[in-house]
This record gives C-alpha cells, structure tokens and sequence, in this order.
C-alpha cells in the first residue's frame, strides 16, 4: 500500500560524520528535513557536551537580538522577513556577526542614552521655563484708594523685633497633580503658617522623558522666612520627587533667566533632531541585518544542538550518529552527505543498521489530507506499519456527519464558506490572521468543503431545504385517484380535516419517489413516525456496515504483521459474531422493506419482536415469520455466535503459550545441534536484521536480544479476556451509538422546523396582514439569518461534529488501529504552513 493507506518504511541509518565537516553535514540535512536524529549522550549532563559553548554563544546572540528587536518595535517599525531561503552560516562567520551584533547594540544604547538624558534636560529646562513663566505673586491693589491709605498700606508702623531683619527666601519647582494637595497640606502643617506657597497648574502639556507621553505639572513658589523653615521644606519637596529650580526675587532677573532657557531649550531641540536622525540610522541598519542574523543563529544553534547528540569516536576524527529516516530517502540523505562533506576530501558514510526499538510513524499529508490526518492522531498515532484509517476517514467522517446535518441549504452555507478559505489559501493576509478560532477554520477548510457537499448530498435525500421540502419530482402519491375513488362527498371533507391516502387504491400510490422522499410527506401528520422508522434502521444499517469494515481492515495488520493465527482466532471469530447477529438484523430490515407491500403493511411482523425472540429462542405466535425457516436459521445464528466467545477468549492465548514452550524446548536442545543451526542463521544475508528485528506483536513485547523474554500467562490471558468482553459488549453497544444518527437527524430537522415556524412564517403572515411585507421580512430575515448561522450552523454543526468524532475514535477505530506510535520528527529548519 501507498504511504497514506499505511506509514512508511522507516531505517535506522547510523551516520559516520568526518569532524571537520560534521556541521555542513548535519547542516544539509536540516535543509532537506528528512532525518530524526536519535539523542546518543542521553547519560551526558547538558552542560558537558561537546559544542554547549558554540550554543551559549548563540544563545548570547540570540538576546542581543532580543534587545534589537524591542529597540526597533519601540521605534514603531517593523522587521521584513529574509528573502529567499538563508543557509546555515559557517562557523567562522558568527564571530564576524557577533562582533557587528555588538557594535550595533552598543550604538543603539548610547544613542538611547544620550536621547533619553538631552530629554531629561530638555524635560527640566521647560518645566523651570514653565515655573518662571507663570506669575505666582499676590494680586495688585487696586488703582482707586479711599481715604489716606491703600490696601498695600500697613496698618501699624514697623517697630523692630527678633524677626525684623530676616529676609524673605523662595522656593519655586513642579510636582506632579496628584500630589500637589497632600504637599500643600503637608507644607502648612509642617511650617505652622510660617509660608505662603503658592501652586498653578501649567497652561500646556509637557511631554513625559521616560514614556513619551503629555501629562500636566502644578508648578508652585513658597515664600518663606528663616533657615529652619527653608530646610523643612527643602525636605518635604526632596520626599515628593518635586523638581526644585531657582527663583530669584527680581522680576528683571527672572525674566532674563527665562530668556536663557528658552535659548537652550532651542538648542537641545537641535541636539536632540540630530540624535534622533543619528538613531533613525542605526535602526535602519538593524532593521536590513537583523532579520538574516536571526535566521542564520537559529540554524546554527540547531545544528550545534543536534551536533550535541552525536557520540565521538576514539580517535576524536569522526562523529556517530544514529537518525531515523524514510527507506525511499536513503539516496537523498547520501547526496546531502557527500556535497556538505565535499570540501573535506572525506565523505561522510551512512548505512542501515538493526533497530530493536520500535521505529517511528511517517505518513505524508498534503493540504487536503493534513485535517483528516489529524483527527486520526487526536485518538493516538498509530504503531509502526499499522494501517492508517484516514483514507477511509476522508469519505465516512463527512458522510456520517452529512447524515445528521442533512440540509441542503445549511450544507450549501458551509461548502461556500469552507470554499471561499480554500480559493484565498494562499494569500498572505489569510495565513497571517492571528485570531485562534479562524486559524482552527482555516486548518480544517477541506474537511469543512467536504462536510458541507455530503450535507448537500443528504439534504436532498431527506428533500430538506431551511426545513422546506421541493418538489424537483412528480409527487408518487394522487389526490385526485384517492378523491374519485373513494366517494369523499362535501359533508365528509368538512368534518375531516385529515384525509388518509390509501396506497391500496389503484392509481393513489403511483411508485417511489426518484431520489429521496416525496415532498408529499411533509404535508402528512405522520410525517415524524415515518422518518423515525426510516432514520432508525437507516442508522443501524450504516453502523453495522462501519463497524464491519473496520473488522476487515484488521486482515491488513494482520497479514502485514505475519500473525496468521489472529486470523483465524480472532478476526473469523469477530466478523462471525458481528455479522451472524447485527448483520442478520440488518439482513431483516432490508428483507421486510423488500418484501413487504402496502397491502400487507398491516399485519407485517415486527422485527424488534424477532430479534429479541431469536435471543431467547422463543417465538412469539403473534408475531409471523418473514421467511420459511427464519427460527431454524435465528437459533443456528446464535449457537454459532456464542460459539466463537471462547474462541476469541483462549484461541490467542493458549496458540502463544503453545509456541512459548516451543521456544523453551528448542533451547533446551544438545549444545552441537545448537552450534549447527547458529552457523546456518549466520550464514544466511539477513542473519543479523532476523536476529535483532523489532517484533510489531504486543504479545511479544520485550528485546528480541534477551536471554530469555518474560512470557507471563496471566497476563496475556487477562489482555485477551479484556479484548473479548470489550468486543462482545461493544458490538451491542457500539451499535446502539450509532442510533445518535437518527437523534441529532431528527433534532436538526426539529430545530429547523421550529426556527423557520417561529421566525419566518411569523414575518410572512405581518406582511400579509398590515400591507408592509419588504419593510417587516428585513428584520425578520435577518433574525433569521443570525438565529440560522448561529444555532443551526455553528451549535449544531459542532455537535454533529463531537458525535461524528466519537463513532470514528470508538466505534470504528478500536476494531483495528491501536494508537500507540508516536509520529517522526525530523530535524528541519522549515517551518510548514497549511
């Protein structure tokens, strides 16, 4: 089978890497993104590995690149991705790159520097700009006086005391306004009184050095008088972080100070230009090298990484490693090897070697089977060789999901919807939207195209349409036939409402509807009962033919494996017990469909009645037989199916103890006739793959290379009486799972009615009755459009999903595929993107 019906054959392949061309080398191949290196120093700390300084180098680099990085998103610029595709960089070249790294940074941070402290000048040149320029002093008297004296007149004469030659000092800065009450307080409670402070907001904004941002100072002057006063409020400002500026007492000169500063504050402008063009520069340089840098250290720091996992030799010449790799890619991996090794003179050598590890899973995807893969590997990677059910995932997952989302137009909205994110797939803004749950769409846009056009597919078979039913065919039903015939006269309409069509009735029951069910259903009040029965068995008949196939495909393992006897003791046993009693109701379902006419209807036989009969080898007299000898074949059915239980119950356990004891006797044999088939198994081409190969049986489970393996018989019977009672139970519940079909069938369509019924008929009879129909069907469609999109599509179309999932993962996959592998990861320096 092809790599997607099963994963590839994987080699484990030891390569002999020369030193000084092992980093071109490993280099190449993390180019080609084929190999998975196997960690050889696992007992080795980190920190005493071969090149862990080459990786702390780059790990150095790595945060000066960090530092650049921020610098340039702080200046509100971007970093372009590299064009086309950068290798790793020769070792010689990260001192080079280190070196210029550096130098940048340290231009970057004396340029940011020198900015940051012209902005702290500039900053304290205009609040003290600002303090100077705001009159804080007592309001003028006024020009009229009355009488001898004027407000500014005292009032005593002056007389001399202590405090008659103190001299009144100021204190002028900016505090921030949140601060500026408590400080008043404080300063008034402090001092006594002994102050006139005064403080006033600034007219404009000044901008933050550190943020960058405009905020609003309160400036403020203090007069005061004496030194411990002074003192006192020198610390009390210290305490509030204010900024404190020189005031002098003459207004002359404190205009002249102002000029001053207005002076310099045009300078550091100038100053302050030139720096940020100095810094536009270095930016501009970091912004063309630091995306190439970035590239290359992270190739080489994962070269040196892998490099680390590589064991040396005894001479110090040669590294040894140990990848894993596709057997198709062996002939790539030898060409990357002799050109990374080509500079050298000695080619790097890579042969197969035996594994006793069971080797990992590789199954190739594309975009169209990247989604379906994944559902497969949410349950479990498979094992080694296993068969892959995400080929047969492709068509059941959205056919099984169509049968309980059935509806032609919610099945229409998701084709196109999953169509448009497949027609824009490629354009950059799609792939780059950040936004979680877009991503998860985007990811599954094939399965979702798939899931709407088998919904479409199934719409049309229930002929539902937003829960209307079209008419695409000639009704199979005559009213016409039915009214002529039976002799409906006008006093009997008007006291039926409900009229019954006779099928029995020649010409009222013309044949089946071509495809789907006749619309005339929908107009019947027995329309519900009829799709229940329909759905029901048409629920069992899907689940059954599932869960057999999925039996089937055990074959394939089975024969890949070379386990011949599960075969026949278990897989026969399976398929008899699943098919000799849920195949035979599926074969009665199809039978009374068949056989059973209209005008036999009423008395047919219920197969319910039967089924459970045919469990307690009873018969029901009323309950007819459908065919001659149905109870000779029901009780021959379950014999044989009761038959197979200990089959499956001891048939695997007691065939391994049998070749358990066979072993054990071989061993046991004369030392020569040992000798002599040693020779022969050392003789033979492949002595050394037979001896050493992995086995792929759980049973079997331990290092073929062992002196004696392990072999527990309570243990493997206990495994098989699990494995039978999971099976045996699990096909009466299994198949009872598979009724969810006809559940969220029925609720789809119930909601479908009920929304349709609540929402549109209501708007449709408003339009009718009040003459207004365009201006009210607006908002009543787009009700329903929201109430459709939103409950119908994304709630109901998420629980189909769960549900769909659950019959993939539990009742199909567990009848073949284990999950127990674990996926191959090779060393790459790609990155993929669906």
């Amino acid at each position: 089978m092809g790599s997607m019906f099963r994963s590839e054959e994987v080699a484990l392949v030891q390569l002999l890497l020369p030193t000084g061309s092992a980093y071109n080398c490993v280099s190449q191949l993390g180019e080609l993104g084929l190999v998975e290196f196997r960690d050889l120093n696992e007992s080795v700390s980190a920190f005493q590995r071969r090149f862990v300084v080459d990786v702390r180098r780059c790990e150095e680099l790595e945060k000066t690149f960090t530092f650049l990085r921020e610098e340039v998103q702080r200046a509100g610029l971007t970093l372009a991705p590299p064009e086309g595709t950068l290798p790793a960089p020769p070792p010689r070249d990260l001192l080079r790159i280190q070196e210029e790294t550096d130098r940048l940074a340290q231009e970057l941070r004396d340029v940011r520097g020198n900015q940051q402290a012209l902005r702290a000048q500039l900053h304290q040149l205009r609040l003290h700009s600002a303090v100077l320029g705001q009159s804080h002093s007592p309001p003028m008297a006024a020009d009229h006086t009355e009488g001898p004296f004027s407000e500014t007149t005292p009032l005593l004469p002056g007389t001399r005391g202590p405090h008659a030659d103190l001299k009144v000092n100021f204190v002028a800065g900016a505090v921030e306004p949140y601060k500026a009450a408590a400080l008043e307080r404080l300063l008034w409670r402090a001092c006594r009184g002994f102050l006139i402070a005064s403080f006033r907001e600034t007219e404009g904004q000044l901008e933050d050095p550190v943020t960058g941002e405009p905020a609003t100072w309160m400036t403020f002057v203090i007069s005061y008088w004496g030194e411990q006063i002074g003192q006192k409020i020198r610390k009390i400002t210290d305490c509030f972080h204010c900024h404190v500026f020189p005031y002098l007492e003459q207004e002359e000169a404190r205009f002249r100070t102002l000029q001053q500063l207005q002076q310099q504050s045009q300078e550091l402008q100038e100053v302050l230009g030139e720096t940020d063009r100095f810094l536009s520069q270095v930016l501009g340089r970091v912004q063309q090298l630091l995306p190439p840098w970035q590239v290359q250290i992270h190739k080489m720091k994962a070269v040196y990484l892998t490099l680390n996992q590589c064991s040396v030799n005894t001479t110090h010449k040669c590294l040894i490693a140990e990848v894993w790799c596709a057997a198709r890619d062996l002939p790539t991996v030898q060409q990357a090897l002799q050109s990374g090794s080509s500079e050298e003179g000695v080619s790097a050598v890579a042969h197969r070697i035996p594994c006793q590890d069971m080797p990992p899973t590789l199954i190739r995807t594309n975009r169209f089977t990247s989604s379906f893969q994944g559902i497969v590997d949410a349950y479990g990677v498979g094992r080694y060789r296993e068969v892959n059910p995400a080929p047969y995932t492709i068509i059941t997952f959205p056919f099984l999901f169509a049968v309980m989302f059935g509806d032609v137009g919610h099945g229409l909205l998701m084709f196109l919807f999953a169509l448009a994110m497949v027609l824009t797939e490629n354009r950059p803004a799609v792939k780059a939207t950040q936004n979680e749950i877009w991503q998860t769409f985007f990811g599954g846009r094939y399965l979702l195209l798939l899931m709407g056009l088998f919904s479409v597919y199934t719409g049309f078979i229930y002929n539902e349409c937003f829960s209307r039913a079209t008419t695409i065919f000639p009704s199979g039903w005559s009213v016409a036939a039915m009214a002529n015939q039976s002799g409906w006269s006008d006093e009997y309409l008007s006291q039926h409402s409900m009229l019954t069509l006779n099928p029995n009735i020649t010409g009222v029951f013309l044949g089946p509807y071509p495809f789907g069910i006749d619309p005339i259903w929908s107009l019947a009040t027995n329309h519900l009962s009829f799709l229940n029965s329909f759905k029901m068995k048409m629920s069992v008949i899907l689940g059954v033919t599932h869960m057999a196939f999925g039996v089937f495909l055990s074959i394939f393992n089975h024969v890949h494996f070379g386990q011949a006897h599960r075969l026949l003791l278990e897989t026969l046993p399976e398929l008899i017990f699943l098919l000799g009693l849920f195949g035979y109701l599926v074969f009665l379902i199809v039978y009374k469909w068949v056989n059973v006419s209209a005008a036999s209807a009423s008395s047919a036989p219920s197969i319910l009645i039967h089924f459970i009969n045919m469990f307690l080898f009873s018969q029901n007299p009323t309950n007819h037989l459908l065919f001659h000898g149905q109870e000779v074949v029901q009780y021959l059915l379950v014999v044989l199916a009761l038959a197979t239980v200990p089959i499956l119950l001891l048939g695997t356990p007691l065939y391994l103890l049998r070749q358990h004891r066979h072993r054990r006797n071989t061993q046991r044999r004369p030392a020569g006739q040992q000798d002599e088939d040693t020779d022969k198994l050392l003789a033979s081409p492949d002595a050394s793959t037979l001896e050493n190969s992995w086995s792929p049986d759980e049973e079997k489970a331990g290092s073929p290379g062992d002196e004696e393996t392990e072999f527990v018989p309570s243990e493997i019977f206990m495994h098989q009486a699990i494995h039978t009672i999971e099976f045996c139970l699990g096909c009466i519940s299994n198949t009872a799972s598979y009724l969810r079909l006809w559940a969220l069938s029925l609720a789809h369509a119930q909601l479908s009615e009920v929304l349709w019924a609540m929402v549109m008929r209501i708007g449709l009879g408003m339009g009718r009755e009040i003459g207004v129909a365009a201006v009210v069907l607006v908002p009543v469609f787009a009700a329903f459009a929201v109430l459709t999109v939103a409950i119908l599509l994304v709630m109901e179309g998420l629980s189909a999903f769960l549900h769909a999932l659950r019959l993939h993962w539990v009742e199909f996959q567990n009848k073949f595929y284990s999950g127990t592998g674990y996926k191959l990861s090779p060393f790459t320096f790609t990155v993929d993107s669906d």
